[in-house]
């Protein structure tokens, strides 16, 4: 059996996984992640995005929302604000979400501190929204 990489990722609520993988991807601050098993120890922060891990020829995909990763003995542990996998995506409030971020967008100024909260809020929706659509 080849070699893998042990994925534990938790949020301030919960244990939302832990499983051999036989790699992963993660959306970090400055670029996306291509984890392998073997990979050098690192530590990095994580954006709002998708993460993906694969076991076998079956593909995983979690919306996460800012965090951090690191990677030490073929260990990769992911600390998170929040991840939901697809199948636990409510597409319809995603979508509300979205549509609530951009109706305000559209009244703020880039000035207004509410800005960068509703920038932060459209982010979260498309992200959700591009994980709901690869449930399985």
């Amino acid at each position: 059996m080849a070699e893998k990489l042990k994925l534990e990722m938790v949020t301030p609520y919960k244990r939302v996984l832990s499983e051999e993988v036989d790699e992963l991807t993660a959306p970090g601050f400055v670029g996306e992640l291509g984890l392998l098993p073997g990979h050098t120890p690192l530590l990095t922060t994580l954006k709002v995005g998708e993460l993906t891990y694969k076991n076998g020829n079956e593909v995983f995909h979690i919306a996460v929302n800012w965090g951090y990763l690191e990677v030490e003995d073929n260990t990769v542990t992911v600390l998170v604000d929040t991840a939901e996998t697809a199948d636990e995506i409510d597409l319809a409030r995603a979508k509300a979400a979205l549509g609530r971020a951009e109706d305000a967008l559209k009244t703020l100024s880039h000035e207004d501190k509410k800005y960068v909260v509703m920038e932060a809020a459209l982010q979260r929706a498309l992200i959700r929204i591009q994980v709901a659509g690869k449930s399985h």
